[in-house]
């Protein structure tokens, strides 16, 4: 068995065209990467699922209020 690889995506509200965002891989068993697109290579955040999803939710609940 090979482990998974991460796949990497930006979110699809991003309209930044000079690569000012961050990417996201929630692919993985048990974890989500985030990295910043400038440096692809540099490091990455691991952030576990319920993190992850409570982090975004703040942000959903922010931005809508």
């Amino acid at each position: 068995m090979t482990a998974a690889q991460p796949r990497w995506r930006t979110s699809t509200r991003s309209t930044d065209s000079g690569g000012n965002c961050v990417e996201v891989a929630d692919n993985l068993p048990g974890s989500v990467l985030v990295r910043d697109s400038k440096d692809r290579s540099g490091p990455a955040l691991t952030f576990g699922p319920d993190a992850w999803r409570s982090f975004v939710g703040v942000l959903r609940s922010t931005r809508s209020g």
